[in-house]
């Protein structure tokens, strides 16, 4: 590796950096020195590194053009091991830290030499914008392979290959006042709040807070700006209500006051996060915050000024060269260059005249600016060149000279002769852009306002907008606008202002800024050098021209045609003038043309952040019955069901799967087995109005179920289609015990929650999950009711304990609900019980069961004693696509309901009613020993040619013990008319199965076992 000997932009003193902390750090492989305080931006930047990416489209050398969120171009890749990899970061917002690693995302085979910089040179005339939807057409097979050349010439970052080690946090958090942004507006809200007893919340996305006032020329209360800065912080920390958090980013602003903040916790330490206390501490927290209110400060934008060739490293706005200087005591070249249009930018020449290098020349679009900034600059020999802007920059890797001529910005022309100025650096300012991406992302649309030439925040319930991006662009405006909201923000709190003494500021006298946004060059727009609106995205004023010559007038096309504003950028340096060149091919104002919409998230997060501690085990966490431990301790084998650990089935010695079940299906069918259905879901349904809820929610009658009587129900979704089943027992006149699908019970819930809030507010009914609090045991077969009569006190008879029946008692001494419900066709009672009582139930079972041969047996057993009933389970023999009347179900509709329940209506559509549906049938293989594969496609004919028209599918397959052959259930087109006819299952290995159409219902059509 190289290693440069010095920082030949770093200035020997001043700025906010600590020299006594010398960091080293690593770009694109070679070895670099920086401070404590710098970003990797300013630490390149003075290490003399002008190329730090290539283009998005056009592959063309970038450099550093910012110094905050808004930076395009110095998008990079960090971590040093795979692990640690973070694709996409911002030069600008990564605090530096020994041992950082970077490298570019785009250029190959590097960034100074990439191939594709040649099909950039061409790009206009074989890349123009929309090009995309226009080419790469055909063939659609090579499709796959152009998308992975457009992805790699893209210069996107890479996703680490391995498992990130870092952890996130969440946690949610109320306050009175939220205050975004701690620039001057900012800082003096929240004190103001702070004072006033209320509870704040003050973030800023910067490593520091102070915003502008950490590299400003000016002074508050005759002090530097940064010592009131310090002393605002000091007393807003020692508020025990206030909290601070400085590398915060309000990443998104929701409904209701609800903002979402990620908090870059350790990312300025190292490339994970260190350990404390032997503890690997957060590396990032969302926090998800409730405000009574919000005061917007988040300030404004430098927009830069638009002209030929702005992309080549050594063209900056003009304010982030002010800030390099001041606060990271970074001067980015040797000669500069000013293009402005407005005051404000003057700092930028006067700063870099502090430093004793060369400001050639200050080019002002107005003719006769006139402001102490200006004074100052001509007072110190500065040359103003008036009336006219930089129309076009020399130079390829980096800026070598600056073309300036005067312009005539009404008419769009260039007005005078052309002088060519020998530069490194050129500055320029088009004005200042307010941040209102915030409250744009609750839907309010921009307000545009003239006499700032920018768009302001449109209205938001419970939000208070303060400073700069209130159009208040003055220190002194800033700090009274601060004020102001603290008091409007308290007073809709309830709170009563304290007060507070407005600091002193000296009045900066400002000339009014011109409407210069593109600078017109002495060619055509589309025959122009490339003049680039929105650099992260190679978005040119002649793509976007063209873009408006093709027909795109609404400014939201122009964006999808021209990808202007697009992705991590979100608009932040282009979109004003990218509207303002909209607007000026239209022949319409900026208001008319309007402002496209910006979306969360502000800046990227990274999705560690986003998911925080819901990962590995915590994001699809597993779930046990109360009685897990036995299961295990008896060998069960396990199936992941809805998150729940279910026994799979209960191997003996050297059994296989099959031969375990074939056991355990002979066990239930002979004598007596049990089943742990804990995982089904369980709601409690209550209030006056629940037996008319259930009644508008399954598809059949509930008005009559009396207390101590179960009913099974259908419920569908309101398309008709079939979306879970279960049993339902009626508890008391108002009190039901619903239970559902083990997968199904939080979408269940979700779905009676829903039709409860916005269709039938006006029923009186809740709704409780007990899904955990009861433990079901499911003991089936011709012995279970002499097993159950040695444990409980309750009357077993078939007179008195019918079937769909349920009695309350003790089993085993401890109260319990039982019902007489049956999934298997055998004589069936579910004991429910407390869950921390079900161990002792479950093992008396076995006590008492061993006479019996009590034997447990798990889900694949369950499924092929079920199916050999014909019960089905929704999700495996349904898709979203079935109807009750299509399982064959009919007598679970009621029809003749007074009240319309959900579906009742889509069941009457013609297409419902198509005799060629797909129905429930059984499926006999013509092979007795066969067992045909679930989701086998089937056809009517056996020599077919393909494609072959499919007439339905295979749902559920097994080899049943009793029956003696292998069954199926299966979804086939018309099948109720095809009872016995023979279908055919053409296999993937070229073979073709054949069965027997017949009735799902395999085993004891007639139900008399469940009802002896």
């Amino acid at each position: 590796m190289t290693q440069p000997s010095s920082q030949p932009n770093r200035l020997a003193n001043n700025g906010r950096i600590d020299r006594s902390r010398p960091l080293r750090f690593q770009f694109n492989g070679t070895s670099y020195q920086g401070y404590a305080g710098d970003t990797l931006a300013s630490a390149l930047l003075a290490n003399g590194v002008d190329v730090v990416n290539r283009s998005f489209k056009y592959a063309r050398v970038r450099g550093i053009v910012a110094a905050g969120a808004e930076e395009p171009n110095a998008i990079l890749q960090l971590g040093r091991s795979e692990a640690e990899q973070v694709p996409n970061v911002r030069a600008t917002q990564q605090a530096l830290y020994d041992g950082l690693v970077a490298t570019s995302t785009s250029g190959w085979p590097k960034v100074d030499g990439d191939v594709m910089g040649v099909v950039g040179k061409m790009g206009g005339r074989f890349m123009p914008a929309g090009f995309y939807y226009k080419t790469f057409m055909s063939p659609a097979a090579m499709w796959p392979k152009y998308e992975k050349a457009i992805r790699k010439a893209a210069g996107l970052g890479r996703a680490p290959r391995e498992s990130d080690p870092d952890i996130y946090d969440h946690i949610n958090r109320h306050c009175d006042v939220l205050v975004i942004g701690a620039g001057p507006a900012g800082l003096a809200a929240a004190l103001a709040a702070g004072r006033s007893g209320a509870r704040v919340i003050l973030c800023d996305e910067q490593e520091e807070m102070g915003g502008s006032l950490l590299d400003t020329r000016e002074s508050i209360d005759g002090q530097p700006a940064a010592a009131w800065v310090e002393r605002v912080l000091a007393e807003l920390a020692g508020v025990a209500d206030v909290l601070l958090l400085p590398r915060t980013t309000a990443n998104g602003y929701h409904d209701h006051n609800f903002v979402t903040l990620h908090e870059r916790r350790t990312e300025h330490l190292a490339d994970s996060a260190p350990l404390l206390n032997g503890r690997r501490q957060v590396r990032a927290r969302m926090h998800k915050v409730r405000a009574g209110q919000v005061i917007l400060a988040t300030g404004t934008h430098e927009r830069p000024l638009v002209y030929a060739n702005n992309d080549v490293p050594g063209n900056m706005v003009a304010g982030a060269i002010s800030t390099y200087i001041r606060r990271y005591a970074v001067v980015p070249g040797k000669r500069l260059v000013l293009s402005t249009s407005n005051d404000h930018a003057y700092r930028a020449a006067l700063d870099w005249h502090d430093t004793g290098r060369e400001v050639v020349a200050i080019v002002d679009a107005r003719e006769k600016p006139d402001g102490d900034l200006v004074t100052e600059a001509r007072s110190r020999g500065i040359r103003i060149i008036t009336g006219s802007a930089v129309i076009e920059t020399r130079g390829a890797k980096r800026v070598t000279g600056a073309l300036v001529a005067s312009i005539d910005i009404a008419g769009f022309k260039v007005s005078g002769r052309v002088e060519e100025l020998a530069c490194d650096t050129v500055g320029s300012s088009g004005g200042y852009s307010p941040v209102v991406h915030l409250a744009a992302h609750t839907g309010a649309r921009p307000e545009w306002r003239d006499d700032i030439l920018g768009f302001v925040p449109g209205k938001v319930k419970g939000q208070v907008v303060a400073g700069g991006v209130n159009g208040k662009m003055s220190l002194a405006e800033a700090l009274a606008d601060g004020l102001e909201a603290a008091s409007n923000a308290l007073m809709a709190n309830g709170l009563e202002a304290q007060g507070g003494t407005l600091p002193k500021v000296r009045t900066v006298r400002e000339g009014k800024a011109a409407a210069l946004f593109d600078v017109p060059h002495l060619k055509p727009t589309m025959r122009a050098p490339k003049q680039f609106v929105d650099l992260q995205n190679d978005v040119t004023t002649a793509g976007i021209a063209l873009a408006t010559r093709e027909g795109f007038e609404s400014i939201e096309h122009v964006k999808r045609y021209t990808a202007l504003g697009f992705g991590t950028d979100q608009g932040k340096l282009g979109n004003i003038n990218g509207m303002a060149v909209a607007a000026r091919c239209l022949g319409q104002t900026i208001p008319e043309t309007g402002t496209t919409v910006f979306r969360p998230n502000y800046t990227p997060i990274t999705f560690g952040a986003i998911a925080g501690r819901h990962c590995r085990e915590l994001f699809d966490p597993r779930r046990y019955t109360a009685l897990h431990a036995w299961h295990v301790k008896h060998g069960a084998k396990f199936e992941e069901v809805g998150q729940w650990m279910r026994p799979w089935y209960f191997p003996k010695g050297n059994e296989s799967m099959h031969e375990a079940v074939q056991r355990e299906c002979r066990a239930v069918r002979e004598s007596v087995g049990v089943l742990d259905a804990s995982t089904l879901g369980k709601i409690e349904i209550q209030g006056k109005d629940a037996r008319e809820f259930l009644g508008r929610l399954y598809s059949n009658p509930w008005a009559k179920l009396d207390v101590g009587k179960c009913r099974y129900g259908l419920m569908c979704k309101d398309d008709g289609m079939v979306m879970d089943d279960g049993v339902t027992a009626c508890l008391g006149e108002n009190h039901f015990h619903m239970t559902t699908t083990t997968g199904g019970a939080a979408g269940v819930l979700e779905w009676l929650e829903l039709w409860h809030q916005t269709e039938w507010p006006e029923l009186e009914v809740y709704f409780n999950s007990t899904t955990d609090h009861w433990v079901a045991m499911a003991i089936n077969g011709p012995n279970a009711r002499k097993l159950l009569a040695e444990l409980t006190d309750m009357d077993l008879s078939n007179e008195n304990f019918k079937f769909m029946d349920w009695r309350e008692g003790t089993v085993a001494g401890v109260p319990a609900r039982v019902f007489r419900i049956s999934f298997t066709g055998e004589l069936s009672y579910e004991i429910n019980v407390q869950a921390n009582y079900a161990m002792h139930v479950w093992e008396a079972l076995f006590e008492k069961g061993e006479k019996y041969g009590l034997t447990p047996y798990g889900t694949e057993t369950m499924h092929v004693l079920r199916a050999e009933k014909g019960f089905i389970i929704v999700g495996q023999d349904t898709d979203g696509s079935v109807t009750p009347e299509d399982l064959g179900m009919q007598w679970c509709v009621g029809y003749k309901k007074p009240f319309s329940w959900i579906g009742r209506r889509a069941l009457t559509r013609p297409d419902t009613k198509r005799e060629d549906r797909k129905q429930m049938v059984g499926l006999k293989p013509l092979d007795s020993r066969l067992v045909l594969e679930e989701g086998a496609q089937i056809v009517l004919e056996k020599e077919l040619k393909l494609p072959m028209p499919m007439a339905g599918h295979v749902t559920s397959s097994y080899f049943s013990p009793v029956l003696g052959h292998g069954f199926a259930l299966a979804l086939l087109k018309g099948g109720n008319q095809r009872m016995g006819q023979t279908v055919y299952l053409p296999m993937a290995d070229g073979k073709v199965h054949a069965a027997e159409v017949v009735s799902p219902v395999f085993y004891d059509p007639k139900g008399d076992r469940q009802n002896v």
